[in-house]
């Protein structure tokens, strides 16, 4: 590795660059490649830096204006910068705490005037700050902070459990409102549809008996006027008697109903046919009383 004139060879590695002493002086910066050396003349190679990017994460315990501990995990990228590597080797003995202590100074700085719920919402806004500052400071020792993350914030577990239950709570008020606002339009709807039923229903009814009553007066004019000597009274006694036979006939064909006994003979009809005519009557006179 020597020769005659007692020369030497150096390597520098590429992302590189080393730092060269004439006689313990700084004399100049060695870029990645081959090099000779001649330590007869007091040349040696003080250090090499390595000029790719590096990571340092930063644990960080504060309080937040709202009085509550939480503890921020930053990730700080930062890289030599080439034109000025006699700086970084020889300005700072540990670049690493010094970030950290700057980090630690900007964020102690800033979140206690924010409350839990700012800081996770404007976490970026921190990271610019503490960026800047960075920058800024670390420059001037020939370091160039390249990006500042806020990878974490992480409460107190108490105060975690504490607010997740009270997110549970809110969207569990807001279902039982939403629950609350859907069976309100179920029984809504349900009472129209009952109304509109049971008006649909009454409707129905007043069709039917206007239908019988038609059919009804339309017998009796008809059977009248075929039949000379009949009365209107007849021919509803008549029309009573055959509805009472029929009722007896589907009775009797039907046989989901039980027996029922009835009295069928021609005096126990004319009975019937006169209680109805005396309870139409009644009706009526009570509803002229009323009047």
């Amino acid at each position: 590795m020597g020769n005659s004139c007692c020369c030497f060879c150096i390597c520098i590695e590429q992302a590189s660059i080393g730092i060269l002493e004439r006689w313990g002086r700084f004399e100049r910066l060695a870029e990645p490649g081959f090099h000779l050396l001649n330590p007869l003349a007091g040349q040696w190679v003080a250090g090499i830096l390595s000029t790719r990017i590096a990571s340092l994460d930063v644990r960080i315990e504060t309080k937040t204006k709202d009085n509550v501990f939480v503890q921020l995990v930053c990730s700080i990228q930062y890289r030599v910068v080439k034109e000025n590597a006699d700086d970084a080797f020889y300005e700072l003995q540990n670049p690493k705490e010094q970030i950290q202590a700057y980090v630690f100074d900007v964020v102690r700085a800033l979140v206690p005037r924010m409350t839990l719920d700012e800081l996770f919402e404007q976490k970026g806004e921190v990271a610019k700050a503490v960026l800047e500052e960075l920058e800024k400071v670390m420059r001037e020792y020939g370091y160039s902070i390249e990006h500042m993350l806020m990878v974490d914030i992480i409460p107190d577990a108490s105060v975690r459990k504490a607010m997740n239950e009270i997110n549970a709570a809110q969207r569990l008020q807001l279902a039982n409102v939403y629950k609350g606002e859907a069976e309100k339009v179920l029984q809504v709807k349900r009472a129209e549809a009952e109304a509109e039923a049971k008006y649909l229903g009454g409707v129905g009814v007043a069709r039917q008996r206007q239908a019988i009553t038609d059919g009804l007066r339309e017998n009796i004019l008809n059977f009248s006027g075929k039949v000379e000597g009949t009365s209107s009274k007849e021919v509803m006694d008549l029309i009573m008697i055959t509805q009472y036979f029929d009722t007896i006939k589907d009775l009797g064909n039907s046989s989901k109903n039980t027996t029922v006994f009835i009295p069928h003979g021609p005096g126990h009809v004319r009975d019937i046919g006169d209680q109805i005519r005396n309870g139409l009557m009644e009706a009526s006179s009570a509803q002229l009383n009323a009047e």
